[in-house]
């Protein structure tokens, strides 16, 4: 018996297999990351020759740059937008949900941020992106602390300690994802909101 006939392989696009090697690319930055990743194996999961990648992105640092860019920008477009809320409360906690919402859905693409960029791309760090995060929190708190007569000098200070606390509980919920996300998120902003509300205007560390 004759095999039957393969289907011809539908050639992709420029675009199509630009979009097939950034997926690519990201699910095994992710798995093994950057340095222990090679355009070969990048290529062999593609089901092409690695002068593909090269002509795409000029090699494994260009991918990794435009995968790095591609979730910086996600996950700063969710942050920014869950910062147009009116209540400074609802503020926070949209923050604490959207980084927990970018670690559920873009699983792969935190895990990346959150490991070390190689040189080419030290301007693509998650620590930038949360700087940018800082920011904006800082603005929020510093509203704040001049409704209640305090001094909005420290407010960066505060942003700092929020932010790098809700990052420091999605990269530990990166892996056990429990509870749900809207339990971890409440539970953060209760510790954080409640400790804001009960604030000293000039603190000052205990006697032994």
């Amino acid at each position: 018996m004759s095999e039957p006939e393969r289907p011809p392989r539908v050639r992709m696009t420029g675009t199509q297999r630009r979009e097939q090697l950034i997926e690519i690319g990201r699910s095994l930055f992710a798995e093994r990351g950057y340095e222990a990743t090679s355009v070969e194996e990048i290529a062999v999961r593609a089901h092409v020759s690695k002068p593909v990648v090269y002509e795409h992105f000029g090699g494994k640092e260009g991918l990794y740059a435009v995968i790095v860019d591609r979730e910086m920008s996600t996950l700063l477009r969710m942050i920014t937008s869950s910062l147009e809320q009116n209540r400074s409360r609802v503020r926070v906690e949209r923050v604490a949900l959207a980084l927990l919402t970018f670690v559920e859905e873009r699983t792969d693409g935190f895990r990346i941020l959150v490991r070390d960029s190689p040189v080419a791309a030290a301007d693509g760090k998650y620590s930038s992106l949360l700087n940018d995060a800082v920011g904006q929190v800082g603005h929020i708190l510093a509203g704040d602390f001049l409704r209640r007569g305090f001094d909005p000098g420290f407010a960066p200070l505060y942003a700092q300690a929020l932010v790098g606390m809700v990052s420091m509980t999605a990269q530990w919920w990166l892996d056990v994802r429990e509870p749900s996300k809207e339990v971890v998120a409440a539970h953060v902003v209760n510790l954080c909101w409640n400790g804001l509300t009960n604030l000293e205007a000039a603190p000052q560390l205990g006697e032994e």
